[in-house]
């Protein structure tokens, strides 16, 4: 063999060796989500009741998935401009007056696919590699690897139970937010149930622009506010420029499948997170679009049945966990309660429950610092399967 095939065979036992196709170092360094680990222990079992999952029992309110068929039946199956119908960007744009917001639906407003894209979108047009971008935990476990995948450094603010897991000024100064780009926070928040009022977020609001902060404000669970009306900061003065609200369909509406959500904020940070949005999904479903349409004109009435349930749901679940001495957070929001765990290892607690009276619930450190020591318990399913649930976990810390 000569020397140039000698050379050509080392060459080819190295591209054996090592794949082209290799995750790169930014995926790798985020690890699964927690949340799917219980889902897949789930579901290798029978008999199990799931209070793990963030997903309305109900489905749609019946005009908007007639809306949907309707939309089909006329053959409506091609894209839409990239940040959604006019018609619909029009309807989000006079739905959110009743939060305070004024948007102006062609600058300001983008739909895409769930309020996950909507965030995803902000982080990767927003974020430089090496901004901070500080995190109000316990949180939605798609924040901190979003910052990650946009290059971004994220930065845990703890909240905490003796301050109901609200978020403060003293809070953010302590674990230095203060030298933050972003704040990206959840209220009502997943996975804590917890809201915050206008004196609480007004008071956020005096330290991002005292230290120049923007903020990434996800209110999906705004119409499922239990006591009060829900606050955005971006109705504080001075907060309007600097802030994004995140919003959408999958929970106040129970439309999870149809993938649909929206940003809010202005002219040019939409523009810019449309750049994003226009090269990786073109425009959010069709069929969805027309849905929510109709869902915002006239769904109002299933909403507040659906909220009214709820409500029903955790006054339930809250007075059972303090039947049985569990100490429980009285969540005033979205539809998840976060009790202490009975043991001192919550995943442990976790997967014992799970495998022994089979019901899946949440360690609440899968949501990050803060949330260690609790569980996630959501009570978005049916008050039988719920009381079924309760009683098994009663049993089981008996």
């Amino acid at each position: 063999m000569s020397r140039g095939e000698e050379r050509g065979e080392e060459r080819g036992d190295e591209r054996e060796a090592r794949s082209p196709l290799q995750p790169s170092d930014r995926v790798t360094s985020v690890p699964p989500s927690g949340i799917r680990r219980f889902f897949e222990l789930a579901e290798e079992m029978d008999d199990v009741i799931s209070l793990g999952v963030g997903e309305p029992d109900f489905s749609a309110p019946w005009a908007a998935r007639e809306a949907a068929i309707a939309s089909l039946e006329q053959g409506r199956t091609s894209y839409t401009a990239n940040r959604g119908t006019r018609e619909l960007r029009e309807e989000i744009a006079a739905h959110v007056t009743k939060y305070g917001q004024e948007y102006d639906p062609d600058e300001e407003i983008l739909v895409t696919a769930g309020a996950s894209e909507a965030i995803d979108a902000a982080f990767r047009a927003l974020v430089n590699p090496g901004d901070t971008v500080a995190i109000a935990e316990p949180a939605y476990v798609s924040y901190e690897p979003g910052v990650r995948f946009a290059g971004g450094d994220p930065l845990s603010v703890p909240t905490r139970a003796e301050d109901e897991f609200v978020l403060t000024p003293e809070v953010l100064y302590e674990h230095g937010a203060d030298e933050a780009d972003l704040l990206v926070y959840c209220y009502p928040n997943n996975p804590t149930g917890a809201t915050m009022d206008r004196e609480e977020i007004t008071a956020v609001a005096e330290f991002c622009i005292e230290n120049d902060v923007g903020v990434l404000a996800d209110e999906i669970y705004a119409a499922l506010t239990y006591s009060g009306d829900h606050a955005s900061i971006a109705t504080v003065d001075g907060m309007r420029e600097r802030t994004v609200v995140f919003n959408g369909f999958s929970k106040a509406y129970a439309m999870t499948g149809l993938r649909l959500g929206y940003a809010m904020a202005p002219a040019e940070v939409i523009k810019a997170m449309n750049r994003v949005h226009q090269y990786t999904m073109l425009s959010a479903p069709t069929t969805a679009q027309y849905a929510a349409v109709e869902a915002l004109r006239s769904c109002d009435d299933e909403v507040a049945e659906m909220r009214r349930q709820y409500d029903r749901r955790r006054n339930f679940v809250l007075s059972r966990f303090e039947e049985m001495g569990i100490d429980c957070f009285e969540a005033t929001g979205a539809f998840y309660v976060f009790p202490e765990s009975p043991w001192p290892d919550a995943g442990e607690f976790a997967e014992a429950l799970l495998q022994e009276e089979g019901v899946a619930v949440v360690p609440g450190d899968a949501f990050g610092a803060g949330g260690a020591g609790h569980l996630r318990a959501s009570y978005a399913t049916g008050l039988g399967e719920l009381r079924e649930a309760m009683a098994r976990i009663e049993r089981f810390v008996d």
